[in-house]
């Protein structure tokens, strides 16, 4: 059985459709209507029925796509091993601060085993100032936020998670809703001009809300601890799970929900290390599936 028709099974359960699943594995409709008529014929059950205009996957697809999953990661652990000594040399990465405190380390350590005689620089540092960096060759990959441009060729850029955001506010607030807190109490705002910041800028426009800002900051581990301290409110991703980090805060539900922030990988077709790149593409996939 070609592992690729697992592949195609995964991403329409992941992203929910056979037409998004095509495009996110940058082949045809048909093409993935075939990987999955394909599939079936193989374990002799339907996978997908049609419902009006929508396609959903059925009970049975349900019941492999965890055996499936564990059937893909084998097939990558066999070639780890085969190829795990031709993976040495320097892996240049660039990270935000918030993906260093929590997922980096994981794959790190991931990597670390794998490929013992590979080394990683390690820049910290925004978005906005990655994708320049990977595109001049001065990093080889990097964790960053969906550019809301169109990227050069040159570039590609994966999706690894979207994530919602929440108010987040001093547990001294707890019982009062987030539309309360955020008309009456301070307001931590992302630096102007920064990409999260512009994105939440446009829902509180959008969503009609007044701020009363006092104060700006780039580092959401920053705003954190000044919401910690009393100090005001602020919109933050929910991924940033400030609970785990001792701190004395709530997170609320937003009054009417904000467009997610996407963030994923970025690096250069034409990178001269692409076999380190691969690597830390694949540790980190399977670090965000988790």
């Amino acid at each position: 059985m070609n592992t690729h028709f697992l592949h195609t099974l995964l991403a329409i359960h992941r992203y929910g459709s056979m037409a998004e699943a095509a495009r996110r594995l940058n082949i045809t409709h048909g093409a993935v209507a075939q990987q999955i008529r394909a599939l079936e014929t193989h374990v002799d059950a339907p996978l997908v029925a049609r419902s009006g205009k929508t396609v959903h996957l059925t009970e049975a697809a349900h019941r492999i796509l965890e055996t499936s999953q564990k059937i893909l990661d084998d097939v990558d652990s066999l070639r780890t091993l085969a190829h795990a000594r031709e993976i040495r040399g320097e892996l240049r990465l660039g990270t935000g601060n918030t993906s260093l405190n929590s997922t980096v380390p994981n794959i790190l350590a991931t990597l670390a085993r794998r490929y013992p005689d590979l080394h990683v620089f390690i820049r910290a540092g925004l978005s906005t100032e990655f994708y320049a960096s990977v595109e001049s060759g001065e990093l080889d990959v990097a964790i960053a936020l969906e550019a809301p441009f169109e990227l050069p060729k040159k570039l590609v850029w994966r999706l690894l998670r979207e994530e919602h955001f929440s108010l987040l506010a001093s547990a001294s607030h707890q019982g009062r809703s987030a539309q309360d807190l955020l008309n009456s109490e301070d307001f931590i705002r992302y630096e102007a001009g920064s990409w999260i910041g512009n994105l939440i800028d446009q829902y509180l426009k959008k969503s009609g809300i007044a701020t009363r800002d006092r104060y700006e900051l780039a580092s959401t581990e920053s705003i954190a601890l000044m919401v910690n301290k009393g100090l005001g409110v602020a919109i933050v991703p929910n991924a940033w799970n400030l609970w785990k980090q001792g701190l004395n805060v709530i997170s609320l539900p937003l009054p009417v929900p904000c467009q997610p922030r996407r963030f994923g990988l970025i690096w250069a077709r034409s990178c001269p290390r692409m076999q380190l790149v691969e690597a830390f593409v694949k540790a980190a996939e399977q670090e965000y599936r988790t």
